[in-house]
């Protein structure tokens, strides 16, 4: 999970715009069912980690685990590919938006099955990401950085040794900042500080993004965007590609 590293530098703004949405950590839970501990493996800032339960989190960004909040869980400075961890050590494992920074993601892929019974992972597909309007319209260089990192819904759900995968709908008011999380409020792309929270964004160079930029702002002024985009501000909320992947017992 070396790529995580990349947070000591575009992650410190993180717990300001990615706090945990509500939906979306109901489904999350739901996922989790009755498994009493749970090891949060990329855990960032902590987020979606449940408070009723056991919980250690994983993170290789010491910056962003400086984020995590007074009360929060304990965490551990780690990585997917070598957790610390004997076999069998917790019910569940929870991943949540971080395969695509794993510098081995089979690696990481098969610790999770030898820690826990249980595999819980939020990932996106990119082969519906990529038409989403912001990397289609006006950052396709983004669509660049994933198309290289982003692993397949189906190769991950084999290699966590089968199971289901629902999809997460992105309500238009969530509040959790990632990629796809201001589809109905276009607007939130031109913040430095939210274009930072999101790591295809924010690993772009100016020259990658200011003419997307540019074009965004006059679109916005114009009042093109919102023709062309009118059936989306009568959406709450939409399929981006967003996939839970539920593994084992």
């Amino acid at each position: 999970m070396a790529g995580q590293t990349a947070y000591d530098a575009i992650g410190r703004v993180y717990a300001r715009h990615r706090q945990p949405d509500p939906r979306i950590r109901s489904q999350l839970l739901d996922a989790l069912v009755d498994a009493a501990s749970v090891v949060n493996v990329g855990a960032g800032t902590g987020s979606y980690e449940p408070a009723d339960r056991r919980v250690v989190g994983v993170e290789p960004s010491e910056v962003m685990l400086a984020q995590r909040l007074p009360g929060a869980a304990p965490a551990l400075c780690g990585t997917a590919e070598s957790l610390p961890f004997p076999d069998r050590a917790f019910d569940a494992a929870l991943v949540v938006l971080t395969l695509h920074h794993w510098s081995d993601l089979d690696a990481g892929l098969a610790e999770l099955r030898r820690v826990a019974d249980r595999r819980v992972v939020l990932m996106f597909d990119q082969r519906m990401a990529a038409d989403v309007w912001p990397w289609r319209e006006y950052f396709p260089a983004a669509n660049a950085v994933e198309a290289k990192r982003a692993p397949a819904v189906d190769h991950i759900v084999d290699a966590l040794g089968g199971g289901r995968v629902e999809t997460v709908l992105v309500p238009h008011d969530c509040i959790d900042g990632f990629g796809g999380a201001y589809w109905r409020r276009p607007e939130a792309y031109l913040d430095p500080e939210v274009r930072a929270c999101i790591s295809s964004l924010a690993v772009l160079s100016a020259d990658e993004l200011e003419p997307g930029l540019v074009r965004l702002r006059d679109d916005l002024e114009s009042g093109a965007w919102h023709e062309r985009h009118a059936d989306l501000l009568a959406l709450e909320e939409i399929d981006l590609g967003y996939r839970l992947v539920i593994a084992g017992s």
